[in-house]
């Protein structure tokens, strides 16, 4: 018995031994592969000790991350800086908060980005490149809440002078129309008096035609009348006894004449004249 406890406390030392020299062997070349920028090599060193040989400290996960982080394993990188959050290494947590906030900003989630950099701060006020990160993202926000608004106003002015530009077409095209209209009204107004005008003409023409027609017979017959004297009673200038008497005969003849003449001179003005004949 007291055999078997010799033999057992002697394998267990150098059990022990063993694992601190592989331990301390993974260290080194990880470091070394690390600081020869063999990413690959170093990250399979790390991984080799957290989860083989079950090394914790937060100084080797931090290096884990940074690996994971630069070969662009982002799912892993989020999960190693995550859990070095709350480390109590001030340091550590601030390079853990600003790293996630670097790989927000990447993803350009900016405002998140800027809270990681912020807490990265709290935890650690003297970490320069997170205040650095921080101050600059700042800014960019800045600038771009400033171009945004500058583009809301440009487009709220390309908008109103576009809409102006349409009602000035809009009021050019109803004045074109408007235009259009009214000399195609004037057209037809005008049209419409030449017709009339035509019209009256044509009705005058065949007015006076009809009358022409219609007045020869009365005109030979008035002009027969004209130049038939007015007969003086025969019978009457033989029984008149004396000059006295035939001589008032005769006036009273030629009275008669004048307003037979009068009354042809009525009904000749009242005949209308043809524009087409000349006065003479």
């Amino acid at each position: 018995m007291k055999l078997i406890l010799v033999i057992f406390l002697i394998i267990n030392p150098l059990t022990d031994l063993d694992k601190i020299a592989k331990i301390n062997k993974a260290k080194e070349e990880a470091e070394q592969a690390y600081l020869a920028e063999d990413y690959s090599l170093a990250n399979e060193k790390y991984r080799y000790l957290k989860d083989s040989l079950g090394v914790t400290e937060h100084t080797l996960l931090l290096n884990l991350a940074n690996t994971q982080f630069i070969l662009q394993d982002s799912a892993n990188a989020i999960n190693s800086y995550s859990a070095l959050k709350d480390s109590p290494n001030k340091e550590i947590s601030s390079i853990a908060h600003q790293q996630l906030g670097a790989m927000q900003f990447n993803n350009k989630k900016y405002e998140e980005a800027l809270k990681l950099y912020k807490s990265s701060l709290k935890v650690n006020p003297s970490n320069t490149d997170a205040r650095y990160n921080y101050e600059l993202l700042k800014k960019l926000i800045k600038e771009q809440e400033e171009q945004q608004e500058q583009n809301k106003d440009q487009q709220n002015k390309d908008e109103q002078s576009k809409d102006q530009k349409d009602q000035q077409e809009q009021q050019e095209q109803n004045k074109d129309n408007q235009q259009e209209q009214d000399k195609e009204e004037q057209q037809d107004q005008e049209k419409q008096d030449q017709e009339k005008q035509d019209q009256e003409k044509k009705e005058e023409q065949q007015e006076n035609k009809e009358q022409e027609e219609q007045n020869p017979d009365e005109q030979k017959k008035e002009e027969e009348q004209e130049s038939k004297p007015n007969p003086i009673d025969e019978e009457k200038l033989k029984e008149m006894k004396n000059s006295e008497e035939k001589d008032k005969l005769i006036l009273e003849a030629m009275k008669n004449n004048e307003v037979q003449y009068i009354q042809q001179n009525k009904r000749k003005a009242k005949k209308k004249k043809d524009p087409t004949k000349p006065d003479w």
